[in-house]
């Protein structure tokens, strides 16, 4: 079963070729609307407040707080490219943070050996999502809420419904505390994580299988692509990516709770469906992924600063997420009437 069709809708040469510079814009403007939106929500907040939003601090708090979405959106959009999705992610990371620090105080193990665990046990949580989906058969949709529902009633057990406290080593708190040129490192984690998802999606077979197979799976099995192999790797990927981020929120928080965690998932799968809509509009792709997570926090932390309430950032989420959605289900609307005019008409055969 899929979840999603994922099927690009960027211009091609043939299609721009002839056309006036006017047209060319107006073909480019889904492309590329949502970066050049992000640029002018940066300069209209800057304008509007000078003297705090365009700032190294206000820099370093956005990278700060929405790093751990950045990576939850990367790892959403890896089954999306295959058609699939995961909801997993935003339950996983829940137990995965609690895990980072109870393996460390309550076993007594090294900060790198409960990293390792942590990140294994995402792996794994991943592969028991791609059996359920490609082997059982399962929507992936039903089966990873199945499996995050789950996952969260285990982190529940394990604390008990209390915190998770106890003295971690320095090099623990560095994997999230250190600063690069002023930044956070969390933000250099992002930009490599993005890097590497990028050259694989865009330049290796291992992408263009899974966009074949996102686009359309019968025709990859067709083709000779084995889809059940690399649709439970997408999941497995996703699933060691949201353990990566469990390990950087534990880091950060220094304190383990079940009520922390989920209220990364909706911001995160709005960062991979605002990704679909530009650079590759209807397909899910790195750059755009990126650009949709700036959105988000642009726009969040231009209206806070503005005096915005505590519920401005949840409705923002959800306004973006209903608008991103329209804008593709436009845009695929619109590329299937240009399609359907550039066919040559139908003749029929006469004795």
């Amino acid at each position: 079963m899929q979840s999603i069709q994922s099927t690009a809708l960027e211009p091609t040469r043939a299609e721009m070729k002839g056309l006036s510079r006017t047209e060319k814009w107006l073909r480019l403007t889904p492309v590329y609307g949502l970066v050049i939106l992000t640029a002018l929500l940066i300069l209209f907040f800057s304008l509007l407040l000078p003297d705090t939003f365009p700032t190294v601090l206000n820099l370093r708090s956005i990278i700060a707080n929405k790093t751990i979405i950045a990576i939850l959106s990367l790892a959403a959009m890896i089954p999306m490219a295959a058609g699939r999705i995961d909801l997993t992610i935003g339950y996983g990371i829940v137990l995965w943070h609690i895990l980072a620090i109870s393996l460390q105080t309550m076993l007594g193990l090294p900060w790198p050996v409960a990293v390792l665990i942590v990140l294994a046990l995402g792996a794994l949580t991943g592969l028991l999502n791609g059996v359920l989906v490609e082997v059982a058969k399962i929507d992936s949709f039903i089966a990873t809420l199945g499996t995050g529902t789950v996952i969260y009633a285990l982190a529940l057990w394990h604390t008990g419904g209390r915190q998770m406290i106890g003295v971690l080593p320095q090099g623990f708190y560095a994997l999230n505390g250190t600063m690069v040129f002023g930044l956070p490192i969390t933000g250099l984690y992002v930009l490599v994580l993005a890097v590497i998802m990028w050259v694989v999606l865009e330049y290796t077979p291992i992408g263009r299988y899974v966009y074949a197979i996102g686009a359309n799976p019968k025709a990859a099995a067709l083709n000779g692509i084995p889809v059940r192999r690399f649709v439970i790797g997408a999941f497995i990927a996703s699933g060691t990516l949201s353990a990566v981020a469990g390990v950087l929120l534990a880091s950060k928080l220094r304190i383990g709770q079940a009520s922390v965690g989920l209220e990364y998932l909706l911001p995160a799968l709005v960062g991979a469906f605002l990704g679909s809509t530009t650079i590759k509009p209807g397909r899910v792709n790195v750059w755009g992924t990126m650009i949709g997570v700036i959105i988000l926090a642009v726009g969040i932390a231009g209206i806070q600063q503005l005096g915005g309430s505590f519920y401005v950032e949840p409705l923002f989420n959800g306004v973006t997420l209903l608008i991103a959605i329209g804008i593709a289900g436009y845009a695929q609307r619109r590329r299937g009437l240009n399609v359907a005019k550039a066919k040559p008409p139908q003749t029929g055969k006469t004795e």
